[in-house]
């Protein structure tokens, strides 16, 4: 048959204009598709983008929802423990032992964002005298402010710190109602409870704020006991600016986020302000969120700022569609001069392809010599080797009277080990290069043989009982190259024994399945497992998971696995994760019995 270029030569003349439009409809094809894949990679590469930053939205939407929740856990945690103290005062305090109690909670430091912790007691106005006769025994100036009709009063006995608290103290949060009602939830409930938005008295802002409330009980036994003192129940509470809460839980300049939050109607935040350098008019996304906290429902309206936009404003759609339509300007172009050029990419071609056939000849009698002199050169390694070892051997049975000495230096021992280990492991390196030197040179002999022979001298060669090696087969016999296959099913199973971790008991499956002309082996064992991150690297040359000191080691087992079974028109395949063992799985070829006779192949495995 001739060369294109040849066909070419000789219809050039005759069939020009024929040829041209042949050329120019196929390059409109082109020039179409083309176009539509730029199209569609501009409208993907937009898609990932939108997805991307989308998901980087809600991650720090949902960052700052769980910072909100768990610090107002923190808080309630906090009143939890002030509860916790008053019980264990017989259900009451007093002011010193309170002002006791808040100096250990330290809430200046970790409680950023509160105002301070005190207690409210819920007092019967039948009760009050004896309540203020008590209060002022500690403090002669409490006074309950301001009046109101109801019965139950709930005036603030205690709060730390006092100075900049001093206007709460003796206030009646039961004369307004958002104090009111939240204080008797808390009560009837047992729960701890937040207010509506109010602004508290020693807020000289006047800005948003709310109160927390966590419920105690008097002791009744105790009550009992001692008549003439009155054991009031009441709540823990701390006051709270929203303003100095944010500050306190997030910061607002590590955010690419601002929000604000309303309760029942009523702003009580508000990042959303027009004077803000960071506000985005036109934010890229936008949610309100409700988070119910504590018998309220927040409505939180995220928005994202203009730091999230800069963070996450990508030209690559833009350069995508750009860079493809000078791609296809060029292809216009050089449909111009394409129909010139024919002939000469054809010579070209032809020569390249010329070149790259001589190369791959060179290549390949390159690989040929490299593949004998690597096993020239690691058989003639373990003569010096066995050397190494032998005299190191020797010096172990010289030295063994000084060894005996309590004086004896333990470096010396520990450095002949540290040597034998070394010998070792150059001595199973080098094997291992003459194995993998062999695989592709020897006769391949085709024979069935009993596969659960074959495992049974398996189970004998590494001393493993029938419970660590499990065999699994719809087929009895294998029919090619047994030999070839033995050394793959050796090294599976040996890599298993090497790599086990010893937590529990070794257990190898084996699992041989046909497929059509084909066996499928499984090998899975119950190890440490291997990091996705090292499937492939693992089948190269001298790589290995394991640490340089382990001698039994040398990195060549699973290329050699590798290399057997693609000779053989197989793959192989790691399914493997950490904690969760490992699974190989190769084919093997499976002829019909009519077909099993001795035969000489390309390849094939020579013994050890």
């Amino acid at each position: 048959m001739k060369s294109p270029a040849t066909l070419t030569d000789r219809i050039w003349p005759q069939r020009l204009q024929t040829i041209g439009a042949r050329v120019s409809g196929l390059h409109i094809v082109i020039i179409a598709l083309s176009l539509i894949m730029t199209l569609g990679a501009w409208q993907f590469s937009r898609y990932q983008i939108e997805t991307r930053t989308l998901a980087r939205f809600e991650h720090t939407r949902d960052s700052v929802i769980d910072l909100l929740h768990n610090g107002m856990h923190k808080y309630e945690d906090a009143l939890w423990a002030g509860v916790s103290a008053v019980e264990s005062h017989g259900g009451d305090m007093t002011l010193e032992e309170w002002r006791a109690f808040a100096e250990t909670l330290q809430i200046d430091v970790k409680y950023p964002g509160i105002n301070g912790i005190g207690i409210i007691h819920f007092v019967d106005r039948d009760d009050l005298p004896t309540y203020l006769a008590q209060r002022r025994a500690e403090r002669p100036e409490f006074t309950i402010y301001p009046q109101h009709p109801h019965q139950l009063m709930m005036p603030i006995s205690f709060i730390v710190p006092e100075r900049t608290n001093k206007e709460a103290i003796g206030l009646d949060v039961a004369h307004e109602n958002n104090r009111r009602s939240a204080g008797l939830a808390s009560r009837d409930s047992g729960r701890a409870r937040i207010t509506g938005p109010i602004t508290l008295v020693q807020d000289s802002g006047h800005t948003p704020g709310f109160l927390f409330y966590a419920p105690f009980q008097a002791s009744t036994t105790q009550a009992a006991e001692i008549a003439d003192r009155p054991q009031p129940a009441g709540a823990v509470y701390a006051p709270f600016v929203v303003r100095n809460l944010m500050d306190g839980l997030l910061a607002k300049e590590r955010r690419d986020v601002h929000f604000s939050i309303t309760d029942a109607g009523a702003t009580i935040y508000d990042e959303h302000l027009t004077s803000d350098a960071l506000s985005d008019p036109d934010p890229l996304y936008a949610e309100q969120i409700t988070l119910s906290l504590y018998g309220r429902d927040w409505v939180i309206d995220m928005r994202t700022t203009l730091a999230f936009r800069a963070n996450n404003s990508f030209a690559q759609p833009w350069v995508i569609l750009f860079g493809g339509l000078v791609i296809e300007g060029l292809i216009i172009t050089l449909i111009v001069t394409m129909s010139q050029a024919n002939t000469r990419a054809v010579a070209y071609a032809n020569n390249v392809t010329e070149a790259l056939q001589e190369e791959s000849r060179k290549l390949a009698k390159r690989t040929e010599e490299m593949e004998q002199f690597a096993y020239i050169a690691s058989h003639d390694l373990r003569t010096p080797i066995r050397g190494i070892a032998g005299l190191t051997e020797i010096l172990r049975d010289d030295l063994e009277p000084y060894f005996s000495d309590p004086s004896a230096n333990p470096t010396i021992r520990q450095n002949l080990d540290r040597i034998e280990e070394r010998a070792i492991r150059m001595n199973e390196l080098t094997r291992g290069i003459i194995d993998l030197s062999r695989s592709g040179e020897a006769e391949l002999i085709n024979t069935a043989l009993p596969l659960d022979k074959k495992i049974e001298d398996i189970r004998t060669d590494f001393g493993l009982t029938e419970e660590a090696l499990v065999l699994t087969s719809d087929v009895r016999e294998v029919r090619y190259d047994n030999f070839g296959l033995r050394r793959v099913l050796e090294n599976l199973v040996g890599n298993a024994i090497k790599h086990h971790d010893n937590l529990r008991p070794l257990r190898i499956d084996l699992i041989v399945q046909k497929q059509n002309d084909r066996l499928e082996f499984t090998v899975l064992d119950n190890g440490p497992g291997i990091d996705p991150r090292y499937h492939r690297r693992i089948f190269d040359v001298f790589q290995t998971l394991r640490h340089a000191e382990d001698s039994e080691s040398t990195g060549i087992g699973l290329a050699i696995v590798k290399k057997i079974v693609e000779q053989h028109g197989g793959q192989v395949s790691l399914v493997s994760a950490p904690g969760e063992g490992a699974v190989f799985r190769f084919d093997w070829p499976h002829p019909p019995a009519a077909d099993i006779h001795p035969q000489k192949q390309g390849f094939g495995h020579a013994a050890a």
